[in-house]
């Protein structure tokens, strides 16, 4: 039987290190590579094709949560664990919403890391008590409706263009750092700040960091 190909996509060197030390002393699992980057995370996957992607949310240059919807568009067969420090209902909702397996927060215990990929090597759903307790407690509190997804008005490009605006970036250093014209990106830039219901960058950084879509 082959082993299990695990890639591994953190901007941390020290928890991109950690997990690798935890999942590579479990029989027949290997890490095939480590991303930094929503991006490196993105080329990786589609060179390397792993059964497994550990996924933190808030990577730079492209967020997890669309890295998360690009990879089950082209790799519908690599299962994705979620493994970051922000487990609100929030991120829990969007990142099951958009094809995650299993979603594991930092601060829990490592076994928990490796029971979540055990579950998603066999195609089932994993939770934490932690994630259990926080999608649970709307019902327990008598309101069992579901959240509204921050940001859902926003496309993937318009995400793409905020995030890397949030991180100080010039009009043109958007343009070519996701190989666009500027036009497209003040178009877009134009957009967000309408639909946001902003009127400067100060206020977009504010939001990308509510959002994880930046580090604050």
């Amino acid at each position: 039987m082959s082993s299990l190909q695990i890639l591994i996509a953190d901007d941390h060197e020290a928890i991109r290190e950690g997990a690798r030390a935890i999942i590579e002393r479990e029989t027949d699992w290997k890490i095939c590579g480590t991303a930094s980057t929503g991006r490196e995370a993105l080329d990786l996957a589609r060179d390397l094709q792993p059964d497994i992607l550990v996924l933190d949310l808030t990577l730079p240059e492209l967020n997890g949560l669309d890295v998360l919807r690009r990879i089950k568009r082209v790799l519908p067969q690599t299962e994705v664990v979620i493994f970051t420090a922000h487990a609100d209902e929030q991120s829990i909702h969007e990142a099951f919403a958009a094809g995650a397996r299993s979603f594991v927060s930092k601060p829990e215990p490592l076994s928990s890391l490796t029971d979540a990929i055990r579950s998603a090597a066999e195609h089932k759903p994993f939770f934490t008590k932690t994630v259990s307790d926080i999608l649970f407690s709307r019902f327990n509190d008598g309101n069992p409706h579901e959240p509204s997804l921050l940001g859902q008005s926003l496309s993937t490009r318009e995400r793409e263009i905020l995030q890397v605006l949030a991180d100080g970036k010039s009009n043109k250093e958007v343009a070519s750092a996701l190989e666009i014209s500027v036009r497209t990106v003040e178009a877009h830039r134009a957009s967000l700040f309408r639909k946001l219901g902003i009127d400067s960058i100060a206020e977009l950084v504010r939001y990308a960091i509510r959002n994880h879509l930046i580090d604050p």
